[in-house]
């Protein structure tokens, strides 16, 4: 999402408007899911302004860090090691809303929490449309995403906690609460790890890999941004990832609120980077 306002921003609308819909082909993983008898159902919740804020918060976080949650591990595994002060912040943002929770009411939606599969279907036909009749940058911007949302589809099926801001969250929950039971299994650590090492041998392999080292300045900015996004995506009740591919297509009120927020914190962010020539 931040290469994408920055693409907006840019001139390059279609980007942005690609990585918001990149969750529509949900429907083929649900389809999938009801024909083998796998459970593919996401709790919704209501309108709230919390869920706008905490995606505020979240979004102007990944705009100080210049990468949303997924991204952050990307570079990371392309040897930006100023990632791991990012990451850590997402440990902090959470213990400090561990301790220090608002009084948030989450009010649970009225709707079924499942695949709503006209709307998705005809969203689909429409962007395999308008790919089709672009040139090969169209296609490949359009396919390219629909993939993405497609693969996080079934990986959801199989681990719904994929997302390595998932991972950590159970961490740092368990380490407060010190409750065993709370600790991720050893199926989540395996996939944190095969998530890390495929980033790492595709960095290597296309010779992306450029190591670089973090400064003091480096460890303070994006210990800060990290922090943001663990408070944000603890209010909002997940990160980007969570909200484009799993809550925007169940049509989860929440879902458009938090994604709203973070697109503005991401906007805010990018002015505050301007202003006060951010690194």
């Amino acid at each position: 999402m931040v290469r994408g306002v920055r693409e907006w921003k840019a001139g390059n609308k279609e980007f942005l408007l690609a990585i918001v819909f990149s969750g529509v082909l949900a429907w083929v993983a649900a389809f999938f899911s009801d024909i083998t008898d796998i459970k593919f159902n996401f709790q919704t919740y209501a309108l709230s302004g919390w869920f706008v804020f905490g995606g505020l918060i979240f979004g102007l976080g990944a705009a100080l860090n210049k990468s949303c949650g997924v991204s952050t591990l990307s570079r990371l595994a392309r040897g930006d090691v100023r990632m791991i002060a990012t990451i850590l912040g997402w440990l902090v943002g959470w213990v400090i809303l561990a301790y220090w929770s608002p009084n948030i009411e989450e009010v649970k939606s009225s709707l079924p929490g499942e695949i709503s599969y006209i709307p998705l279907v005809v969203i689909t036909l429409t962007i395999t449309v308008w790919a089709l009749i672009g040139d090969r940058k169209r296609k490949n911007l359009w396919f390219g995403m629909l993939g993405i949302g497609l693969l996080s589809g079934f990986i959801y099926l199989y681990q719904p906690r994929w997302p390595p801001s998932a991972l950590l969250h159970q961490i740092s929950a368990a380490l407060i609460d010190g409750n065993e039971s709370n600790w991720p299994s050893a199926e989540q650590y395996m996939f944190f790890l095969a998530l890390l090492l495929g980033m790492f041998l595709a960095a290597w392999r296309t010779k992306k890999f450029i190591f670089i080292p973090f400064s003091f300045k480096y460890l303070t900015e994006h210990l800060l941004a990290g922090t943001l996004m663990g408070v944000g995506a603890s209010i909002a009740m997940g990160g980007n990832s969570v909200q484009l591919l799993l809550a925007l297509p169940t049509l989860s009120p929440s879902g458009f609120c938090a994604v709203a927020g973070m697109l503005l914190g991401i906007w805010s962010g990018h002015y505050i980077i301007k202003c006060f020539k951010w690194d």
